[in-house]
């Protein structure tokens, strides 16, 4: 933690404008200011918040994006894919190693607490500042505030108990920091989140300007992922039916819009990361190439699986599928006329574990920049969106006993998949709402917390029974699969998730670097070696 504070307090934390699709981000950088000097007015405030915004995913693929992919990659729907490079830090994550002697995850643990510090310097700071605006000075202590919470939500769901640091700490003032219990950042999360709904305009209320800052709705969704991940039920209820009951959000009309550059910030979205194809600022995003074919600039890390793939067959979910996976030698790819018989998609199987990659992230040829390897792809990266919040209350209803409105939502979510109402109740209800959720939210950084909180019947958390030796997800590439690609392709060994541990996977280890600097005072997370 103290690297944190010395790495970041000068050098980042008063980073001014930075660049975006939006209006309200599309400033130069006007260089380092000086703490004591600045916050002397609406302007200079409201490029510090502005900067908090870059925090979310920061300038590439390596210091958050990196992250969000080796999250699925601990899930059965993805694979590390890559065949042709060593995987290097994802390995001991994907494939649960239990190595903790590694920094695998400092990366995130350093840029999220690098995005906590630039939130505590507004909170610390805008409430003094000489504005006349005060709504104006509300909403940016309440967007600092909703950003600090993100972040912070991020961490703890990672990696459990956590520093929590609430000022502009030095690093003398932080030195012997101890970790905050779960349930201690949680409540600071909820008290964030809880004071900065009366200060955020809703979504509507926002100028086409401002569209990407956070809103009212998005507050309350994000409050509602951390009732449930508590499973604090009648909480996140309320939250979740503030959203729906707001008239502010609603399902696009086509599933294939859903991840469409000309569909960002769409009446779906409730928060997104912004994006822009400018190369003077890489804030474009990357991911797409990180997560694409070599055959095609890809990278071809986090590649979809044949079990996600049946997933989608067994349900009959021929709409979602083609707009989630695209396989090796496709004729068609949606959205995008430059492949066909003659000129097939190429995913060499012999580069790639699954032969698969994720459509969702995929940009036509036809929307790439020039250079398409480089940061600056504009399509926004969804973070939370309606169909989430519509399947968040399917399943905190059904977990009251409410299952009549529990399967309203859900249904809504199937129609537009163009697949029948569910009419289930009860524990049969239950089963179809999570399944629901791998199908509508695949590769979106979602599985592996529905899997870490979600208990199942035998009263294991559904990740055990995913992972580890007698795992459904390693059974099935082990003794069930009879897929030619993934079976042919042991590059990257099919028994990914055999060394799962019960004691010691439902979280990341802590980064041994951190562990080390703190002289102690942070431990590392049970049974890492």
């Amino acid at each position: 933690m103290k690297k944190i504070i010395v790495s970041f307090t000068m050098a980042a934390a008063l980073a001014a404008g930075f660049s975006s699709c939006s209006d309200f981000l599309e400033q130069p950088v006007l260089g380092q200011e000086n703490l004591d000097t600045y916050f002397q007015n609406e302007e200079e405030c409201m490029k510090q918040v502005n900067g908090c915004y870059q925090s979310i995913f920061y300038d590439d693929w390596w210091q958050i994006c990196k992250f969000v992919v080796a999250s699925d990659m601990c899930t059965d729907d993805m694979w590390m894919g890559n065949t042709t490079q060593d995987a290097g830090d994802y390995r001991d994550l994907a494939h649960y190693t239990g190595n903790g002697q590694t920094d695998n995850t400092q990366n995130f643990w350093q840029y999220r607490y690098k995005g906590i510090l630039r939130s505590n310097v507004v909170i610390a700071n805008v409430p003094e500042a000489p504005i006349s605006n005060e709504t104006l000075r509300k909403r940016m202590i309440a967007e600092a505030k909703f950003l600090r919470a993100f972040h912070y939500f991020d961490l703890v769901r990672n990696f459990g108990d956590i520093p929590l640091v609430l000022t502009m700490a030095l690093p003398s003032e932080v030195q012997g920091i101890t970790r905050s219990s779960v349930a201690d950042v949680c409540t600071q999360i909820e008290t964030d989140l809880l004071e900065t709904i009366p200060d955020l305009p809703l979504r509507s209320e926002y100028a086409d300007s401002d569209m990407g800052r956070v809103t009212k709705g998005a507050a309350q969704g994000y409050l509602a992922k951390v009732y449930l991940f508590q499973e604090k039920y009648n909480e996140a209820e309320k939250m979740l039916q503030e959203v729906i009951n707001s008239g502010q959000y609603e399902l696009l009309p086509n599933f294939g819009d859903v991840w469409n550059i000309a569909y960002n910030n769409s009446k779906e979205s409730l928060f997104e990361v912004q994006t822009n194809s400018d190369l003077t600022y890489n804030l474009g995003q990357r991911i797409s190439v990180v997560c694409g074919s070599r055959d095609d600039s890809g990278w071809s890390w986090g590649l979809p699986t044949s079990h996600l793939e049946k997933a989608f067959i067994d349900a009959g979910d021929t709409e979602r599928l083609k707009w989630t996976i695209i396989k090796h030698n496709a004729t068609e790819v949606p959205g995008d006329a430059s492949w066909t018989a003659d000129n097939p998609y190429i995913i060499t199987p012999d580069k790639h574990k699954s032969g698969r990659v994720t459509c969702k992230l995929y940009i036509p040829m036809d929307q790439r920049p020039s250079p398409y390897d480089a940061p600056h792809i504009p399509l926004n990266y969804r973070l939370l969106r309606y169909a989430d919040i519509l399947l968040m209350y399917a399943e905190v209803e059904n977990a009251l006993g409410k299952d009549a409105p529990a399967r309203e939502a859900l249904n809504q979510v199937r129609q537009r998949a163009k697949l029948d109402n569910v009419t289930a109740s009860g524990t049969a209800l239950r089963d179809a709402i999570r399944l629901e959720r791998r199908l509508e939210l695949a590769l979106e950084y979602n599985r592996l917390y529905d899997l870490r909180r979600w208990t199942d019947d035998n009263g294991k958390k559904a990740i055990c029974n995913v992972m580890g030796e007698n795992g459904s997800f390693v059974k099935y590439n082990l003794e069930t699969s009879n897929d030619e690609y993934e079976l042919t392709n042991q590059k990257e060994n099919s028994n990914k998730g055999y060394s799962f541990r019960e004691d010691r996977d439902q979280v990341f280890p802590i980064p041994h670097s951190e562990v080390s600097m703190s002289e102690g005072s942070i431990s590392q997370n049970p049974n890492y070696n």
